[in-house]
C-alpha cells in the first residue's frame, strides 16, 4: 500500500488521524504502519456509533438436553460412534489461545503459564495430555488448530517449538492468527499505540472460523476430510477435548451443534446459560437474566434455566462454513488502552479510556440452529484458570487437578 492509498483509504472511513505523525517516521515504521492500513477492517467502527442492544432478547425457554443419567445410559453408543469418527479422521480440535496471561501476572501466552507447583506443568501441556488420552484410545491423531493473535503469535509458537510440541506430532499441529481490530477514543476516532503503530487488539473468540479461512486453514480442513471441529479454551485446563462420548452424543443427535455444559451452582452463577430464544439455540449472561427468570425451578426443584456453557463446543464444519458471512454481534468493550497523544507523548491510562471490538464464539451458536447441551461432571471437566487469586484462580485450578489425579 502506498501512502497515497492509505490516505483514501482513511478518508473513506474519517480515520485520518493515523497518519498524524507519518513525516516524523523511519523508512521501516513507514512500511509497518503502512501495512497495517492495508490489513486493517475499520468498518467494525460502524458498530461504535450504531452498535445493537445485544441486551434485546426474542421469546426465551429452556432448552432440552442431555443430563449425566441420560449420558450414562448410552455411553457405550455414544462412544463408539464418537470413536468412529475420530479414527476415520471426521474431527478436528481448534484451540483458541489468543490471550496473555496479564490477569495472572504473566507476560507471556496464558497457555503458557505455569500451572505447576513441584515441577514443570504448563497449561498448554496439561490440555495436550488430555488429548493424548484421546488418541490412545481411539488410536488416531486429531489434528490441532491453534489460534494465536499478533500479541503472542511468535512467543506461543516457539514455546510449543521449544517444547517438542508437548509430545504431539507437530504434522497435526497448525498456527493461525487472529484477525485484530482498531481501538477508539469516546469520539470513535482509533488509536495510535505508538506513532507508526496502529493499537490493535485480538477481535474475540468469535472470528476463530473466519480467521481460519483468511488464513487458508480451511481448505486443510478440507482436504483432511474433517466434518467437526471441537472449538476450547486455553483457560480451563480440565479440558476434554475430541471426547469421543460428546462427539459420538452430538453426532447421533442430528444437532449442528454440540456445548459441553455444567448444572449451574446457584440462581446467581455468573455464568452464560444454553437456551432456546425463539425456538433457536442461544446463549444468556447471567446480567441478560431477571431475578424471576434466574430462580424459575421445574416440578423437580432444579433450576429451569440450568445449562451453563464451559466454552466447549463441537461445530458441523459444512453448517458452521456455510453461515461464515452472517452478522453475529459486535461487542463494544470499555478498556484501558495506551496511546499517543495529539502532542506525540505516549499515555498510559489508569482508567478505561477507549473501546475495543469483540465478537464471540457463543454467538455463533444460534447461527447454527440446533445445538445439543451435554452436561459434564463440573469438579471433572471445569477448571478455569481467570485470576491470580480467588474464584476461578491458579489456586482453585490445581485443588481440582489434584482431585482428578494429576501431579503437581
Amino acid at each position: 500500500m502506498t501512502y497515497a492509498d492509505a490516505q483514501k483509504k482513511l478518508a473513506a472511513v474519517s480515520q485520518e488521524q493515523l497518519l498524524r505523525f507519518y513525516d516524523q517516521l523511519t523508512d521501516g515504521e513507514r512500511a509497518t504502519l503502512l501495512q497495517q492500513i492495508d490489513r486493517t477492517d475499520f468498518s467494525v467502527i460502524d458498530n461504535f456509533f450504531h452498535h445493537e442492544k445485544l441486551d434485546g432478547k426474542g421469546r426465551t425457554e429452556p432448552i432440552g438436553g442431555l443430563r449425566l443419567a441420560d449420558i450414562e445410559m448410552r455411553k457405550e453408543e455414544f462412544r463408539a460412534a464418537g470413536k468412529a469418527a475420530i479414527r476415520a479422521g471426521k474431527v478436528g480440535a481448534v484451540l483458541l489461545a489468543g490471550g496473555q496471561g496479564t490477569r495472572l501476572g504473566f507476560d507471556g501466552p496464558k497457555g503458557a503459564f505455569d500451572i505447576g507447583v513441584t515441577k514443570h506443568l504448563y497449561i498448554f501441556e496439561q490440555q495436550v495430555k488430555n488429548l493424548l488420552e484421546v488418541v490412545e484410545e481411539c488410536g488416531a491423531y486429531v489434528p490441532l488448530y491453534i489460534m494465536t493473535s499478533d500479541l503472542n503469535h511468535d512467543a506461543t509458537v516457539a514455546f510449543w517449538q521449544a517444547h517438542g510440541y508437548f509430545s504431539y506430532p507437530a504434522e497435526y499441529v497448525r498456527f493461525f492468527v487472529q484477525e485484530m481490530a482498531p481501538a477508539v477514543d469516546g469520539k470513535g476516532k482509533a488509536l495510535l499505540a505508538e506513532k507508526g503503530k496502529i493499537a490493535l487488539s485480538p477481535n474475540g473468540n468469535g472470528g476463530w472460523l473466519s480467521s481460519m479461512r483468511k488464513c487458508g486453514l480451511l481448505e486443510d480442513v478440507s482436504r483432511r476430510g474433517i466434518e467437526w471441529l471441537n472449538a476450547y479454551a486455553v483457560d480451563n485446563v480440565l479440558q476434554r477435548i475430541a471426547d469421543p462420548v460428546f462427539v459420538g452424543a452430538t453426532i447421533l443427535s442430528g444437532c449442528n451443534c454440540g456445548a459441553k455444559v455444567v448444572c449451574k451452582s446457584g440462581p446467581q452463577e455468573r455464568v452464560g446459560v444454553l437456551c432456546l430464544e425463539d425456538g433457536k439455540p442461544n446463549i444468556i449472561e447471567y446480567y441478560e437474566m431477571s431475578e424471576e427468570m434466574a430462580n424459575l425451578r421445574d416440578e423437580k426443584g432444579d433450576l429451569v434455566y440450568l445449562y451453563g456453557v464451559i466454552l466447549n463446543y463441537l461445530f458441523n464444519v459444512r453448517k458452521a462454513v456455510s453461515v461464515l458471512g452472517s452478522k453475529i454481534p459486535v461487542h463494544v468493550v470499555e478498556k484501558k488502552v495506551q496511546y499517543v497523544d495529539e502532542a506525540g507523548n505516549i499515555v498510559v491510562p489508569s482508567a478505561p479510556n477507549a473501546y475495543k471490538f469483540e465478537t464471540l464464539i457463543l454467538d455463533m451458536v444460534r447461527l447454527m440452529d440446533t445445538c445439543l447441551p451435554f452436561e459434564v461432571v463440573r469438579e471433572k471437566e471445569f477448571a478455569p484458570v481467570k485470576n491470580a487469586t480467588g474464584t476461578d484462580s491458579v489456586q482453585t485450578a490445581r485443588a481440582l487437578l489434584e482431585k482428578n489425579g494429576v501431579e503437581l
